[in-house]
């Protein structure tokens, strides 16, 4: 390990899940605004507002969605449920991209070219890791953004901590781990464009099923039925636009961040690797 530079040491395990948790956290900061306004637009014809105000909201598209929301509602509206991003971001990221180097190669043995299966293996293994730990702050984080602040409406939740013991009171262990599996493990085969393709209808899915109250879906199929049934086929592309909008910025900031917030990192452990 002598004269390495620090691009060319390994980042131990510890670098790299706090890289990809801060970095992830950058990228959901700048993206907050467009995963909102795809969760209106998801829960959008859903159900009826009782407040009369909230009536005669309608999104239409990204931006005006975005800008409907900051007339009707204010900018900070914008970043309801950030708390909850956040948190989900520090599980997940850290999770399924800081493991993911070590699970490949327990799978292959440590060998210095892994094959596409075994990268596939490897995928679904953080990816279903990271679900199992994010579950509960994915659930806060969609029903904060689907929640209205308008005078009026009654709002389901005054704090992030408030929000998981509601949950929990109220739905059990089940309504905090709301199962969204299959959007994960599509998304993970895919990126930009195809993904948002495949991905959209199992994540306005998701998105519709967690937020629900208990007892309006029996499950995630039969609110994928009743969407069919009552709104039809289009009604699995809510959101689409801010959708693929979002995962590509997202993804952008994100290994950005990662590379950079790595790389100082490592300078940083050299640093006082080098004065002990």
């Amino acid at each position: 390990m002598v004269g390495l530079k620090p691009s060319d040491v390994p980042p131990p395990l510890g670098v790299k899940m706090a890289s990809a948790g801060a970095a992830a956290c950058i990228a959901d900061i700048v993206t907050f605004p467009l995963d909102t306004a795809k969760v209106r637009l998801q829960i959008q014809g859903e159900k009826k507002v009782a407040a009369a105000e909230a009536k005669a909201i309608r999104y239409r598209g990204v931006f005006g969605t975005i800008s409907t929301m900051i007339r009707t509602e204010g900018p900070r509206s914008l970043y309801n449920g950030l708390v909850a991003g956040l948190q989900r971001q520090v599980c997940f990221a850290s999770v399924r991209i800081g493991l993911y180097d070590n699970v490949k190669d327990f799978y292959t043995g440590g060998a210095e070219h892994a094959g596409v299966l075994m990268r596939i293996l490897a995928g679904c293994t953080t990816g279903a890791m990271a679900v199992s730990f994010a579950q509960p702050t994915d659930v806060v984080k969609v029903r904060f953004q689907a929640q209205m602040n308008l005078d009026g409406v009654a709002r389901r939740y005054s704090g992030t901590m408030q929000a998981y013991r509601h949950i929990f009171r109220n739905e059990g262990l089940r309504g905090l781990w709301k199962d969204n599996l299959p959007c994960h493990f599509v998304s993970a085969f895919g990126a930009g464009f195809v993904t948002t393709v495949i991905a959209s209808p199992v994540d306005v899915v998701k998105t519709r099923y967690m937020n629900s109250p208990p007892g309006q879906y029996r499950s995630a199929i039969n609110c994928a039925w009743t969407m069919l049934t009552k709104e039809g086929p289009t009604a699995f592309y809510k959101g689409f636009v801010p959708s693929f909008l979002r995962l590509g910025s997202w993804n952008v900031v994100m290994f950005v961040s990662f590379e950079q917030i790595k790389r100082a990192m490592m300078v940083t452990k050299k640093r006082f690797d080098a004065s002990n």
